[in-house]
């Protein structure tokens, strides 16, 4: 039922209520790869990368650095459909203490995996999570970690289209530790297909002890706005990659469900 309210309201274009909005200097949505592709180990890596990096000094050094000095921080998993079970509601972080509440709640989250990856339904889930929630930030970010292409869903870049025209940022974190020939290089997808809005970038993990090291610092660039080019890829003006790679090695799916694209 939630997740079917969470596709009406962010394709329905009905108007939310803005009243008592909480000003937030960024309403921040991580949205964490729990596919088949990932084995557990990888997960929990994954899932302390995130602990570590939000019990650290220097992303509540980030927080406290804004204008306002608080972020509104939210959280789910997703495969090929969305986790709903894993969705940690929105809290207020304005020190140290709130964000070692935040990696208390997610650190005791049981650890597992789901067949299938739809980035897609990630992107409509977590728009739906931003448009409702009762806060307004002077950014609102979406980032999704991942380690393959869209092969499930929506196109990955109809569903970017719609955020992107909400305002909504989307960043990645390509998660490229057991690399696939099959698709050719996941940052470069992510840059081209996924991330997209003013000052989106994705971050490429390629080994596991660099998970919790890149989480800290793609938290802390988003949380402060201060980007570095030469630390991450930014969007494409211009898409090299093929959109729908991971749609196609799915034998028969592009027939099936987009019979109507000219490939």
């Amino acid at each position: 039922m939630f997740k079917v309210l969470a596709m009406i309201l962010a394709f329905s274009g009905i108007p939310l209520e803005a009243a008592a909005a909480e000003e937030v200097d960024v309403e921040l949505l991580l949205a964490v790869d729990i596919s088949g592709s990932m084995d557990v180990e990888e997960a929990r890596v994954q899932r302390s990368g995130y602990v570590e990096a939000l019990k650290h000094p220097d992303f509540v050094n980030a927080v406290k650095g804004g204008y306002i000095g608080r972020i509104a921080l939210g959280y789910f998993e997703w495969a090929g459909v969305i986790n709903e079970d894993s969705v940690i509601a929105w809290h207020v972080i304005d020190d140290a203490e709130d964000a070692e509440a935040f990696a208390v709640k997610l650190q005791a989250r049981p650890i597992g995996t789901r067949r299938a990856t739809s980035i897609s339904n990630a992107i409509i889930f977590g728009t739906a999570l931003i448009e409702s929630n009762k806060f307004s930030g002077a950014r609102r970010i979406l980032d999704i970690s991942g380690d393959g292409p869209n092969n499930f869903g929506l196109p990955v870049t109809t569903a970017r289209a719609n955020t992107l025209a909400r305002g909504i940022v989307i960043n990645g974190l390509a998660i490229m530790i057991r690399p696939s020939i099959s698709f050719g290089p996941l940052d470069q997808y992510y840059g081209d297909c996924v991330i997209g809005g003013a000052g989106s970038f994705v971050l490429a993990v390629h080994e596991p002890e660099d998970f919790g090291v890149a989480i800290r610092q793609k938290l802390i660039l988003e949380v402060s706005g201060r980007m570095h080019a030469e630390h991450f890829q930014l969007a494409a003006d211009e898409a090299a990659t093929d959109c729908l790679i991971g749609e196609k090695l799915r034998p028969g799916f592009v027939d099936r469900v987009y019979p109507e694209l000219d490939r």
